[in-house]
């Protein structure tokens, strides 16, 4: 009996194919950017505020209806200003008067004379006046001048208030605190400019006597007809003056 061959059964493999994951999608959260804070202006209140002080400026142009009115309202603006000048420049005053109370430093008249008679040849001025000051009370007093003719006594001893309405005047003397010459157009306001003026002077240099800073106990007011073209000569020749006038 022929025996039968068993023929084994191949297995047959076959290879899955890889699923293909579809791709996860991402959300990114747009982040929009914080609102810019916003500035309330207050554009009212200051816009009132200037349509008052203009209504007032208004209702005191209506007010002012005679000279008497007109000469208030001047006689206050100048008090108000040299009020608001001294309190601004109130370290500078009050050292100098801290100084100028203990010692005096002004030297007498017979001294004076010839070196305001040097000084007014030098520069070739056509005035020289030399005024002794007192901070502690406010008060300018002429102590000799000199014009185009020589001495002239009418100024001797003429009293007057140092600090005044006149701001240019004000802001020479802080000026000369300080230990500055201080040269200017001359200003009639008070009688010694007057007499400069008189004398043919449209052009003043100012510097305090002594010439150190924080010492006040006076000023030489120099005149000339014209504005020096060498300024700064002047004003060392004037503070070499100045030294000779202090003790």
């Amino acid at each position: 009996m022929a025996t039968k061959k068993v023929i084994p059964k191949q297995t047959t493999i076959t290879k899955k194919t890889p699923v293909k994951k579809a791709p996860v999608k991402r959300t990114v959260k747009k982040i929009s950017p914080a609102p810019a804070p916003v500035i309330n202006v207050d554009v009212s209140s200051a816009t009132k505020s200037a349509s008052s002080m203009l209504d007032k400026a208004i209702d005191l142009i209506k007010w002012v209806d005679t000279p008497f009115k007109l000469f208030e309202v001047i006689l206050l603006a100048s008090v108000f200003f040299f009020g608001y000048f001294a309190w601004d420049s109130r370290t500078v005053i009050l050292n100098a008067i801290t100084q100028s109370s203990k010692v005096t430093n002004l030297k007498e008249v017979n001294h004076l004379i010839p070196v305001a008679v040097s000084l007014q040849k030098d520069l070739e001025a056509v005035s020289v006046v030399v005024h002794k000051a007192s901070l502690v009370v406010n008060t300018r007093t002429t102590m000799l001048a000199f014009g185009a003719k020589g001495r002239d006594n009418s100024l001797d001893g003429l009293i007057s208030s140092l600090f005044n309405k006149d701001p240019g005047r004000n802001a020479a003397i802080i000026g000369m605190l300080n230990g500055e010459v201080i040269c200017d157009k001359l200003d009639v306001t008070s009688k010694s400019s007057e007499w400069e003026a008189k004398q043919g002077a449209t052009f003043i240099c100012r510097g305090g006597v002594p010439p150190e800073i924080g010492d006040f106990d006076g000023y030489i007011s120099v005149g000339f007809k014209t504005e020096p073209t060498d300024l700064p000569s002047v004003k060392t020749r004037i503070n070499l003056a100045s030294s000779e006038m202090s003790r």
